[in-house]
């Protein structure tokens, strides 16, 4: 496992260093203080797993980073990191692809759980945010809702899940060998279901809903996929 953590400040640098190993003995920790210092090192690790980047490196703003190395590398986990915590920079981390968001104020402890669940396949949003947004409506307040409760088949369900990835229609194209308009008929059916209009709002009703969604066969053989 090799991470490249993207943060102009040394500390901070030394303190993720410390929760990734504390996670992982045997992973491969790469520093860059900016974006410029951070490209040779995603071109040289073809096997690089995930990134950490600070939404505010010198030189260049975190947003558009993420937006390019999303397209570019698409294999490439992505979590930013945030000295805010604010809904507005969460729902555009996750619009442009982001597996995870973890305010820097976060407690230790808190790191380690939301670097495990991206680790492991899941994605990583604050419950303190979570907890700002209304959960979608279901049939049933006294009995949980599944997939197949919300009118989704199993094809809708590996294509939410890999939206659940930050993959782009093109990618989930890729995976599941559709046709372009296949997948966002798909998505538009999805959304319908979820009661959303885009897919940040569905990684949040996804979220709320607290359902397990198996990764697809193509994807993530290897790794489980849930919630936090």
């Amino acid at each position: 496992m090799k991470i490249l953590v993207v943060d102009d400040h040394v500390l901070s640098r030394d303190a993720l260093r410390c929760v990734i190993k504390e996670l992982r003995d045997d992973a491969t920790v790469l520093e860059a203080a900016d974006g410029r210092q951070a490209l040779p090192l995603i071109e040289q690790h073809a096997d690089l797993g995930l990134i950490l980047l600070d939404l505010n490196p010198p030189g260049r703003d975190g947003f558009s980073l993420l937006a390019e190395w999303r397209e570019r590398y698409p294999a490439v986990s992505i979590v930013v990191l945030s000295a805010q915590s604010d809904r507005a920079s969460l729902m555009r981390a996750l619009d442009l692809g982001a597996l995870g968001f973890i305010p820097k104020h976060s407690r230790r402890e808190v790191m380690l759980d939301a670097l495990q669940l991206v680790l492991s396949g899941g994605m990583y949003i604050p419950t303190e945010i979570l907890a700002r947004a209304e959960p979608p409506p279901h049939r049933d307040d006294a009995k949980p809702v599944s997939p197949v409760d919300l009118g989704l088949t199993g094809r809708q369900v590996e294509v939410l899940s890999l939206m659940m990835q930050g993959k782009s229609n093109k990618a989930i194209c890729r995976v599941l060998a559709l046709a372009e308009p296949t997948v966002k008929n798909h998505v538009t059916s999805i959304l319908k279901a979820l009661k959303v209009t885009n897919r940040t709002e569905a990684v949040i009703a996804v979220n709320a809903l607290g359902w397990k969604l198996p990764p697809t066969a193509k994807s993530l053989p290897d790794r489980s996929w849930r919630f936090r």
